[in-house]
């Protein structure tokens, strides 16, 4: 219960460790970490392994399977995004089998649905925390990989202890438990999507286009707001368990992105970047922060540079600086559906078919 009540803080803590002790040996310390659970867990399971060793070879095989091709699948080449996405693997993987012997003496279908939607719930809550906390990215995209973790802990939950026999039939019991859990999954992670990635496109006759949690009038907003507070009291510290600044964070997407674009040579780019930045992000260009003491705006000489230096720029320029997908959906529709399919899942679970 600790591991799964603390699963959206885990986070937190390896970014802390991190800190704490510098990133090649993060990179040692979550590779013995992981290496050495993975190692463990497969010589426990082969112990174990005495009767129905067909199937349960098989399920663990499955298991492997999916964790090897998963690793290879998710490498991005950075030593330390590669860590933290094989250890979270293995959280999940643990997770998953812990929900497994919750429901283990379920003998019909609902022992291998409950452990997935258990895992998919506690998954969809550590990505919304995550969106919401400093120097952590949550979507959607992270929350559906989950996924392939916590398929790979039910096969290796069934590889080391295997029910006495299950039948597909749910009982009247097991389809209500699924009804509402699987409702409730559907309820999180519609407010999850809404809150992480639903926006607005804005559009300007000079930047171009970007989306943004804000509309322009809001943008606007709370530009003055910040430009009166960071005057007198610019974010020079932060910590890890604050909330975060979606505004400070959207900009600082448009500054890496404007320096990325310099950096390849794409001046146009960078100028279409940076007039989004100076229009809508105004005062994290010119404040202070922990990311830079001398704030974000371009020198004079740079800006005048991109000015006459890279053409006649975009008829239309298209900002993806944003690290996350955003929609511009109708709410209305989009909540719509997740009602409906609410509502479909429990009339459903009180079907006696």
């Amino acid at each position: 219960m600790t591991l799964v009540l603390g699963a959206p803080f885990i986070g937190q803590l390896r970014g802390a460790v991190r800190d704490a002790i510098g990133g090649s040996r993060f990179v040692t310390v979550m590779a013995a970490i992981v290496l050495g659970a993975a190692g463990v867990a497969i010589v426990f399971a082969l112990t174990r392994i005495r009767e129905r060793w067909r199937e349960r070879y098989a399920a663990l095989l499955a298991a492997l399977a999916i964790a090897v091709s998963y690793a290879i699948a998710s490498s991005t080449g950075n030593a330390e995004v590669d860590a933290v996405e094989r250890f979270h693997f293995i959280e999940y993987g643990v997770i998953t089998i812990l929900f497994y012997k919750t429901w283990r003496q379920a003998e019909d279908g609902s022992l291998l649905v409950m452990p997935v939607l258990a895992g998919f719930i506690v998954g969809t809550l550590e990505e919304w925390l995550q969106w919401f906390m400093p120097a952590r990215v949550g979507e959607a995209r992270d929350v559906l990989l989950n996924s392939f973790a916590i398929g790979c802990g039910l096969l290796f939950s069934l590889a080391l202890n295997p029910p006495v026999r299950v039948t597909r039939r749910l009982t009247a019991e097991s389809r209500r438990r699924v009804g509402w859990l699987a409702s409730l999954a559907i309820l999180l992670f519609g407010g999850f999507f809404h809150s992480v990635h639903f926006g607005y496109q804005i559009t300007d006759a000079e930047a171009g286009v970007f989306r943004s949690r804000y509309t322009e009038a809001q943008l606007a907003e709370i530009a003055a707001a910040r430009a009166r507070e960071w005057a007198a009291n610019p974010p020079l510290t932060w910590s890890r368990l604050s909330r975060e600044d979606q505004y400070f964070s959207e900009a600082l997407a448009h500054v890496q992105r404007r320096n990325e674009f310099w950096g390849g040579g794409n001046v146009m780019g960078s100028r279409q970047e940076n007039l989004i930045l100076e229009k809508f992000y105004a005062p994290v260009l010119d404040a202070p922060s922990y990311v830079s003491d001398t704030g974000h705006r371009w020198p004079p000489e740079q800006r005048a540079q991109a000015e006459t230096g890279g053409g006649p720029g975009f008829m239309i320029f298209d900002s993806d600086a944003l690290p996350y997908p955003v929609v511009t959906w109708p709410k209305e529709l989009f909540w719509t559906g997740i009602v409906v399919a609410m509502l479909l899942v429990l009339r459903r679970s009180r079907s006696t078919a």
